[in-house]
C-alpha cells in the first residue's frame, strides 16, 4: 500500500508521518511496503517495552501526566478507533465519524496499574493484528476511499499510516520523560 499524500489527511497529523521511513521512488511515486512496516515496527514495539524497567510502569514524570502503561494503552485505544475508521473508509461508508478522540476520557475511564505490562503488549499484539488483517486485505482503490471524520477526513491508507507514526510518537515521549 503506497504512503498517502499530504492531501489525504490534515496538516495536523503531520508530526506523526514524519516519523515513518520513506520508501523508495520510482517513477515519482513513493513505494513502501506498508505490511512491511508495520510488522518490523509492531517487533520494535514489543521490543522497545520488553526492556522498560518495572520501576518506571506506573510512574509519572509530572502531575496529571500519564505513566508508560497508560501510554500504551492510549497507543491500543487509538489504534482500535483508527482502525474503525479506516474500515469505515475502505468500504465506502459515507458516515461522519467523530472528528475526536477524547484521550483524556479514555485514559481516565480504563485502571492499568494493576495489569502487567504482558498483558498490555500482548493485547497491543492482537490490536495490531487485527489491524494488519484489514490492511492486507484491502485493495488499491478500497485504501484511497475517504473517511468523513468531521473536520478532519483522512482516506484508509493514511489512516494506516498515521497509526504507525502515532505510536512511534508516544514511544518516543516515553524515552524522553520517562527514561
Amino acid at each position: 500500500m503506497q504512503k498517502p499524500l499530504k492531501e489525504e489527511y490534515h496538516p495536523n497529523y503531520q508530526k506523526y508521518f514524519d516519523l515513518i521511513p520513506e520508501g523508495e521512488e520510482s517513477d515519482r511515486v513513493l513505494e513502501c511496503d506498508y505490511l512491511d512496516l508495520s510488522r518490523r515496527d509492531s517487533l520494535d514495539t514489543v521490543s522497545f517495552l520488553n526492556e522498560l524497567p518495572s520501576e518506571k510502569l506506573n510512574y509519572r514524570y509530572a502531575e496529571k501526566k500519564w505513566t508508560p502503561k497508560q501510554v500504551v494503552m492510549h497507543i491500543i485505544d487509538t489504534e482500535r478507533v483508527f482502525s474503525y475508521r479506516a474500515l469505515v473508509a475502505a468500504r465506502g461508508d459515507t458516515i461522519s465519524v467523530p472528528h475526536r478522540m477524547d484521550e483524556e476520557l479514555y485514559a481516565s475511564n480504563v485502571d492499568v496499574a494493576a495489569r502487567s505490562l504482558e498483558s498490555l503488549i500482548g493485547e497491543f499484539k492482537a490490536v495490531r493484528s487485527s489491524t494488519e488483517w484489514l490492511f492486507e486485505n484491502l485493495t488499491d482503490t478500497e485504501t484511497k476511499r475517504w473517511c468523513h471524520i468531521g473536520t478532519h477526513p483522512m482516506t484508509a491508507r493514511a489512516i494506516g499510516y498515521f497509526i504507525i507514526g502515532h505510536g512511534r510518537h508516544h514511544l518516543n515521549v516515553i524515552k524522553e520523560r520517562y527514561l
